[in-house]
């Protein structure tokens, strides 16, 4: 199974439910794609729940960290929430952990927006 994204709005955050694989090729893609649309369409306020990611490789990892980038660059901000463990571990080896906010209750990561 390939990578699922759906919006939810709660304010002036929008949240990204994944669902599936961040791998090489369509997984990442859409990681990619879905963040440089609501960045381009104006959203500021960026959350991405990994809650229900199967699993994630290298590429995956680069495009969290291209849409940190693309949104920062836009005045954004991208926020993490409830990492598995091999997205942790991953960030972790990277040394990409540092630069995100990460939060496992999805409404404390709402209220870190304001």
């Amino acid at each position: 199974m390939s990578l699922k994204i759906t919006r939810r709005y709660l304010g002036d955050v929008i949240l990204l439910d994944c669902v599936g694989r961040a791998t090489l090729g369509e997984g990442a893609a859409c990681i990619r794609d879905t963040v440089r649309n609501v960045a381009d369409e104006g959203w500021k306020k960026i959350l991405i729940n990994l809650a229900e990611v199967s699993y994630i490789d290298a590429a995956g990892i680069g495009e969290l960290s291209d849409a940190f980038t693309y949104a920062s660059d836009r005045d954004g901000m991208v926020k993490l929430l409830a990492l598995t463990k091999r997205v942790q571990d991953l960030l972790q080896i990277t040394k990409l952990y540092s630069i995100f906010d990460v939060y496992n209750d999805e409404a404390e990561a709402v209220r870190s927006f304001e």
